[in-house]
């Protein structure tokens, strides 16, 4: 239970305000309830623009075009016999049909089950079949293919898929009677439902993340979740009618959902869908986004890129560089209140003009503000960017809090910090320091899982993090540990790297093993070989001490590690590793006297050899020294 609780809230950013458009959840009460709301208050008013290959152009929808065609659907699934409650599976990259289905779905108070399109096929038959998927949403008929015939053992609960609906047309003679091509299998015309079928409890979307198994658990979130998680986050970060945002987070992650999609709907915003990531560059220039989701990673990589420039420029344009950056930091402090006026705040404009400038017009030359979240933002990658004028604002959240529990507002904004709770939200810090949250957002528990759901939710109502935290006299939250490991990737993936380890430990040729990640942009692995293997395979492939570095060696042990963490989701993939022959010892203090791997102290022991795993691929700071 929680001994420390607090309540400190931003002020909020949208009373007696004349130039907001915000639909609030007294206004309407579900999910779908809000898109209805959002067409009759801005009808003919872009809502999405997509880029469409068949045209070779950006085309405009508005909120009327797109609520013709969620007609259309709402026909199609009542005609297919689905009924309030059955789940609707999307995996597709964002786009306007996401978003058709997804409201289609909720207004006939079916529940929506958001699958990654990079996932592998076998974690998604998993997820398809534990959630009792009806119907199905996916692009292609290779893909139904792939992932009905992922694993032999779940194949014949996938029968429970009763519809697949796909976009593209079929491979000749292919003979799948449940696939259905989109353009066929809807009505030329739709049906309005003046009442929705969904109430503010009822289930709207079950979102399968990363668990302490290999298997994910399915979060259920209901409308009311979503809807005030989303609500509270615009009266602490506003969003206006003239503001444009480009999606290129992945929908099925529940922080573009809820905030770059529900909340984008809620304030009215114009959202332009990016093409890829490969194309997000391009797509910035065109877009010229005013605000927008991130993870850290897109950050990172930018930063890195700017002092990859920067040192290889000329002398006097580093010197610039970083005076630039140094005055528009503390152009950033003084107006938070944190720092004194100081003459270089004079020609600070001017070094905005000349440096800053250059690096926002990459982004499109808009941007108000990024709000990043997912995981952890580097204070060092944040600096570098509010010191060239763009605007990072870190938040904090799980997918079980719908997802945003904090984050810092343009007004109040630590950078070093998760910020401020959400209106709404409780925060508390129990007993052994973890952040422990209650509130609206809180998810009503996990699908078919009694214990995990009794391990997180207390009997009043609060949710476990797992994340140790601290709250300052201001009311900022800092994240300073977790009471289990688990790993967050840079994209905002989390792992329990203890399972990793296990099974790739059930090899008989590693000893020991510590999953690394934290932060990174991919998971690596340090491998202590048993000697007795190691010998046999010095021996069978001629091999010597002095090949443990070496590409192939590096490329047989990748194989063998990949195929002990097969069941684990998509994403964890080791991608490097570095074996080591001598064991991991107590009297070293790498490990405990009960053979508990000492994970500080192993980082710091390889932490030459962890480097160059990532060599490339780290985060270059603003520190001159």
């Amino acid at each position: 239970m929680p001994e420390n609780q607090a309540k400190f809230y931003p002020p909020d950013g949208i009373t007696g305000r004349s130039d907001v458009d915000i639909i609030s959840p007294s206004e309407a009460h579900t999910l779908d309830e809000m898109f209805r709301e959002r067409v009759r208050r801005s009808a003919n008013k872009v809502a999405y623009t997509e880029y469409d290959q068949k045209f070779d152009d950006w085309l405009n929808y508005s909120w009327a075009d797109i609520a013709t065609q969620v007609e259309r659907w709402q026909v199609a699934l009542q005609a297919s016999g689905l009924e309030k409650g059955d789940r609707v599976a999307i995996r597709l990259k964002n786009g306007i049909d996401w978003v058709i289905c997804d409201q289609a779905a909720l207004r006939l108070g079916m529940v929506v089950v958001p699958l990654y399109c990079d996932d592998r096929a076998d974690n998604v038959n998993y997820v398809l079949s534990n959630s009792g998927t009806k119907l199905l949403f996916l692009d292609t008929e290779e893909e139904w293919e792939e992932i009905r015939d992922a694993d032999g053992e779940n194949t014949k609960k996938l029968t429970g898929v009763k519809f697949v609906v796909v976009r593209q047309k079929f491979a000749k003679n292919r003979g799948n009677k449940r696939v259905n091509l989109v353009s066929e299998w809807l009505p030329e015309t739709g049906e309005h439902l003046e009442r929705g079928m969904a109430e503010p409890d009822d289930l709207a979307s079950i979102v399968y993340t990363s668990g302490t198994t290999g298997k994910p658990k399915g979060v259920m979130l209901s409308h009311k979740n979503m809807l005030q998680n989303a609500y509270a986050g615009m009266r602490s970060v506003q969003l206006f009618p003239t503001d444009t945002m480009l999606s290129f987070l992945p929908l099925s992650h529940t922080f573009e959902r809820t905030i770059g999609y529900y909340a984008g709907m809620m304030s009215g915003v114009q959202t332009y869908y990016n093409r890829s990531i490969p194309d997000l560059v391009d797509d910035l220039l065109i877009a010229k986004p005013t605000a927008m989701i991130a993870v850290p990673r897109i950050f990172e990589r930018v930063n890195n890129k700017i002092y990859q420039g920067v040192s290889e420029s000329s002398g006097l344009k580093k010197k610039l560089f970083h005076i630039a950056l140094d005055a528009g930091w503390h152009r950033f402090e003084y107006d938070q209140g944190r720092a004194k006026w100081h003459p270089k705040l004079l020609i600070q404009p001017l070094l905005d003009a000349l440096v800053g400038k250059k690096v926002r017009d990459k982004l499109g030359g808009n941007l108000r503000f990024a709000v990043v979240g997912g995981a952890p933002l580097s204070p060092s990658v944040a600096k570098t960017f509010i010191g060239l004028g763009v605007l990072l604002i870190q938040g904090y959240g799980l997918t079980e809090s719908s997802p945003v529990v904090s984050v810092n507002t343009l007004e109040q904004n630590k950078p070093d910090s998760i910020g401020l709770p959400l209106r709404g939200v409780e925060v508390a810090i129990s007993g052994d320091s973890e952040l422990m949250v209650r509130g609206d957002n809180v998810m009503q528990g996990y699908w078919k899982n009694v214990k995990a759901s009794r391990e997180v939710l207390t009997s009043d109502g609060w949710l476990r993090t797992g994340d140790q935290a601290s709250i300052d006299e201001q009311g900022f939250i800092r994240i300073v540990g977790r009471l289990k490991d688990i790993l967050v990737l840079a994209n905002g993936e989390k792992l329990p790297p203890a399972d990793l380890e296990a099974a790739i430990s059930k090899d008989k040729l590693f000893e020991q093993v510590m999953v690394i990640g934290e932060g990174k942009s991919f998971l690596s692995a340090l491998l202590v070989l048993n000697s007795d293997e190691w010998q046999k395979l010095q021996k069978k492939q001629s091999l010597t001490s002095d090949d443990l570095d070496s590409d192939r060696m590096q490329a047989f042990l990748i194989d063998k590690v990949s195929h002990r963490i097969e069941e684990f989701p998509g994403y964890a993939k080791i991608r490097k590793v570095v074996a080591l022959e001598n064991e991991w010892t107590v009297d070293e203090g790498l490990i405990t006297p009960t053979l508990k791997v000492k994970r500080p102290k192993v980082l710091e022991r390889f932490s030459a050899e962890i480097a160059a795993m990532y060599k490339g691929h780290g985060i270059k700071t603003a520190d001159k020294s």
